[in-house]
């Protein structure tokens, strides 16, 4: 078994399902689930019982308008308390990402994160038995760039 790698507070992943690289993340030891700044256009039922949902994604604070559409698996509905107290009810969807040498399936939480500076969280439940946090630190694996 590996070690477990050592990331910043802040870094870069990749979305593969979806295409998208090089996307900031914060890495949020304080929160257990990974949450997406994401509008749900539409969620579809398939023939096999499984559904999916249209997803807006906010990719990035400094650009709001910059957003693309994709489609992910809906794993389940979770209720999921925000960093106001507040207990809110929320989709929970699946997809493939990359960070340094890390691929891995992750769940993240649906949620309206347009307030906050960063777009998209990566929780304790996405980082477990792969990454130790530096939090003094960020890009650790990822070299920021523009």
């Amino acid at each position: 078994m590996e070690p477990p790698l050592v990331i910043g507070w802040k870094e870069r992943i990749d979305f593969i399902d979806w295409d998208i690289p090089r996307v900031r993340v914060k890495i949020d030891t304080g929160a257990r689930t990974s949450a997406i700044d994401a509008m749900i256009h539409e969620v579809r039922n398939n023939s096999d019982g499984t559904r999916v949902a249209m997803l807006e994604v906010a990719l990035t604070r400094r650009k709001p308008v910059k957003t693309r559409f994709v489609e992910a698996p809906i794993v389940r509905m979770t209720r999921v308390r925000n960093t106001g107290g507040d207990l809110l009810e929320r989709f929970v969807i699946e997809t493939l990402i990359r960070l340094g040498p890390v691929t891995k399936k992750i769940n993240l939480t649906v949620a309206n994160r347009g307030l906050m500076l960063s777009p998209i969280i990566l929780g304790r439940r996405a980082l477990t038995g792969d990454f130790l946090v530096d939090v003094a630190r960020k890009y650790v694996l990822t070299r920021e760039r523009g």
